[in-house]
């Protein structure tokens, strides 16, 4: 063995010298989360109070449906949309009118944003956290008629029911494109300022809605989609709400 494998062997000796030989063993144990798991009496005793408050005010009853509305009720328009984006625009149109003293013009929301059916009989306000589970907030944004034009094209070239309110009547022809458009029943103009009441979500381009980009401005309401359905249906002693002519395809 020569001198530079000595030195070699020493030095491997020097360092495994250093090296600890007291080493713990680590052992892990998987627990299920099953009927089997007990709880904990004092945390139940604690939360008990709150779960029962909960329950109890999402139970309450605070309109009642006259029927069952479903989102697949329609092709183009849909009970339960038409009465969503008019509740948005009613109780809306009153904070925005209240902060700018202008009203806003129509409403454009999505079909994929309605997450549940609203049932024939008591509705509550569990019914209005189904429907609306997302904290989804309205805003409203200041758009050209030029730019309204361009969602009047993504509707018509997206077939689905996204739900707009009755102060906008869009037609389509025979062959899916646009045959009419119209805000308060006068045709949309190029060169004037429409407030449109839409999601947060939507706005930022959610369902591929690019059209809210450029705008004039925007108005953040503090407001989420699911406390304006809770607050429309109260005053409400009754949910009827229709499909009606609001965006149709001719069939001629």
């Amino acid at each position: 063995m020569t001198i530079k494998h000595i030195l070699k062997l020493c030095f491997l000796l020097l360092i495994l010298s250093c090296v600890s030989t007291n080493i713990s063993k680590i052992e892990g144990k998987r627990i299920d989360i099953d009927e089997t798991l007990k709880s904990d009496q004092t945390i139940e005793d604690f939360i008990k109070p709150y779960r029962e408050h909960v329950i109890k005010n999402l139970d309450s009853v605070i309109s009642y449906a006259v029927d069952t509305y479903s989102k697949s009720d329609g092709e183009l328009n849909t009970a339960i949309g038409n009465l969503m984006a008019d509740a948005v625009y009613s109780e809306c149109n009153l904070v925005f009118k209240k902060r700018t003293a202008k009203n806003i013009d129509f409403v454009l929301l999505n079909h994929g944003g309605i997450r549940s059916i609203i049932s024939k009989g008591n509705v509550t306000t569990r019914t209005a956290y189904e429907v609306m589970p997302f904290e989804n907030s309205v805003v409203v944004v200041a758009l050209k008629g030029e730019q309204v034009l361009k969602m009047m094209t993504y509707l018509s070239q997206a077939k689905r029911a996204h739900p707009v309110s009755s102060q906008l009547q869009l037609t389509l022809d025979k062959n899916g494109d646009v045959n009419s458009a119209t805000i308060n029943n006068k045709p949309i103009d190029k060169t004037k300022t429409y407030y449109v009441a839409s999601n947060d979500y939507l706005y930022n381009g959610g369902d591929r809605m690019t059209f809210f980009h450029p705008n004039d401005s925007l108005y953040v309401l503090d407001y989420k989609i699911r406390n304006v359905l809770i607050d429309n249906f109260k005053k409400k002693d009754t949910l009827n709400p229709k499909r009606d002519n609001r965006f149709i395809q001719l069939k001629n």
